[in-house]
């Protein structure tokens, strides 16, 4: 993910829910497991993302 050039301050905590991998990849035509490793694929994405961007906590909650 590229840094924003915005002013707008970065938020210390941010929290995801993830809800709906399943659904997603069904609607594609594609197994729900398609799903799931897409959303981990994201999630790897944030993870690594936030220390750059200057987030210092990341909650994620995940549904099945």
């Amino acid at each position: 993910m590229a840094k924003d050039t915005d002013s707008d301050p970065i938020p210390r905590h941010v929290a995801i829910i993830m809800d709906g991998n399943g659904r997603w990849a069904k609607a594609r035509g594609r197994p729900r497991l398609f799903g799931h490793r897409a959303g981990a694929r994201r999630v790897r994405e944030i993870v690594e993302s936030c220390p750059e961007l200057g987030v210092k906590y990341l909650t994620i909650f995940a549904f099945s």
